[in-house]
This record gives structure tokens, sequence and C-alpha cells, in this order.
């Protein structure tokens, strides 16, 4: 018969309890320093070991370098810089393009018959056709073959081979540069090929600048002449961007190109004789 001391010492399940020295001895069960969890805490435990291991951390390795240079005030590292800070070129060649684009736009007031003076676009395009490729040539070949003169035949021959290479050199810039024209411009232009949907440059202004010089150069004019040489040149550039045909830009740098060109031509120039060498040589 079981005593009363035993049955408190019971669980309510049956099970015996060892008087509560189970507990007691896990409380006092002496620890194993040797043990991965023991040394955890103690690495935990100790400040310097905690900072250790925070500079030790992926977070900090990655940030490691801005942090250092920020403390040592050298900024960022260089090709960060380069990345956040465009170069002073960049910026104002986009500048430049962005008043080109909006000083095109506003100066086109003859792009259509819409237009705020669309009701001068008639003589506009009169004009475009003065410095059109195919009138020059065919003048120039006409005077030519009708010229009296040895003068007069140097003279036209120049001014043809001067067209020709007008047409060579703009189509090889155009065909490089592949700027496409303003989107408010109409393509009815007269006689256009396959190099005339780009805009950059104007052929009709290196055109214009070209023929202006030479007939400025080489013919004998009268000071009023001469005055209407020159608006005619002005007028044939002014016309493609009123036209909506070019942006500024285009027209600026064929007045620019066509000046050059007028120096290539003096460089090259090509007397009869010379012709009639070149063409027994070929024959």
């Amino acid at each position: 018969m079981h005593s009363p001391k035993a049955k408190n010492t019971g669980r309510r399940d049956g099970s015996p309890v060892l008087g509560g020295s189970f507990e007691f001895a896990s409380l006092t069960k002496p620890v194993n320093r040797s043990s991965p969890r023991h040394l955890l805490e103690r690495q935990g435990s100790d400040p310097t070991t905690v900072r250790l291991r925070a500079s030790e951390s992926p977070l900090r390795r990655r940030g490691s370098g801005s942090s250092t240079g920020s403390a040592s005030g050298q900024g960022p590292p260089e090709e960060d810089g380069i990345r956040l800070n465009p170069s002073l070129i960049s910026i104002s060649l986009s500048s430049l393009l962005a008043i080109d684009l909006w000083l095109s736009k506003r100066l086109s007031v003859c792009a259509c018959e819409d237009s705020s003076c669309g009701s001068v676009r008639p003589l506009m395009k009169l004009i475009e056709v003065s410095g059109h490729g195919i009138p020059w040539l065919a003048g120039a070949a006409y005077s030519l073959y009708k010229s009296d003169t040895a003068a007069g035949q140097e003279v036209m021959l120049n001014l043809l081979v001067g067209l020709l290479l007008d047409l060579i050199l703009v189509g090889i810039v155009k065909a490089v540069v592949r700027r496409r024209r303003p989107a408010h411009n109409q393509m009815d232009m007269f006689a256009t090929f396959s190099v005339d949907r780009y805009s950059f440059p104007s052929g009709h202004a290196t055109r214009a600048a070209m023929c202006g010089r030479f007939l400025l150069a080489h013919l004998v004019l009268a000071a009023p002449l001469r005055v209407l040489v020159l608006l005619w040149v002005g007028l044939v550039g002014l016309s493609r961007v009123l036209l909506g045909r070019h942006n500024v830009t285009d027209v600026l740098f064929g007045f620019w190109m066509g000046y050059c060109q007028y120096n290539l031509v003096e460089i090259l120039w090509f007397s009869p004789q010379t012709l009639q060498g070149l063409l027994g040589h070929l024959a």
C-alpha cells in the first residue's frame, strides 16, 4: 500500500518525479565552454568582438569604399563622377541643339499654306529653284558650250567642276550624318534624290555660298549686281528655314562649307589646256 508521501510526489499522469532534483540538476549542469553556442554568446558579449564582426559584415564591406572616401574627403570614385557630372561640351551641344530646333520651328512661317506667312510660300519656292543644282549645272554647261573665248571657257569649266564637287561633298556629308529634315517640312521639293531626305548640311546653302564667291571673283560686275549676288545668297539660305526644309544650323554650316569649297576649286583650277591634256591621256 502506497504512502501519502509517495502520492504527493507523483504527477497526475502517473509518471514519477524525482522530487525536483531533475530541475535543479539542469540549472546547475556544468557548461561546455568549447561548444559553438557558448563561443557565440561569449563573442557577442565582448565589445571589441562586436565591433570587429560589424566591420566584417557584407553590408559594411560593400559600402566601405564610399564611407572611407567620404571620411577622407576624396569624394566618389572618378568614373562615378564622370557618369554623374556630364562634360561641359555635351551640355553645350545639347543646349545648342535645343535652341536650334526651337528657333527653326519658330522661323518656319512658310512651311505650309496654313502657316502665318503661307502666302509668301510660292516666292520662297521660286528662290529655292534658283539655288537648285540642276539649273546651275545646265546653265554652266550651256555657257561653256556657247563661250567663244578661252577665258570664258576656263571660267565656265571651273564653275562646272565646282558644282559637281559640291554635289559629291554634300552627298557624302549627308549620308554620313543622316540628320532628318524637320518634322514640319513638306516633301514637295523640286527634283529630289535619295540623299535629299537628309537635312545636314543644306545643299542650297553650300551651292549659293560657293557660286556667290565664284561670281564675285571671276566676273566683272557692277556694284548693284554685286549687291544682288550677296542678297541672293542670303535669301537662298533664309528660304530654307522659312520653308521648313532645314534647321538653322544646317544652313549656317552649309554657308561655311560652300565658302571652303570655293577655296578647293581655286586649288584645283583647270585651264582648257589642262583639260585637253587630261582627255588626251584618257583617250
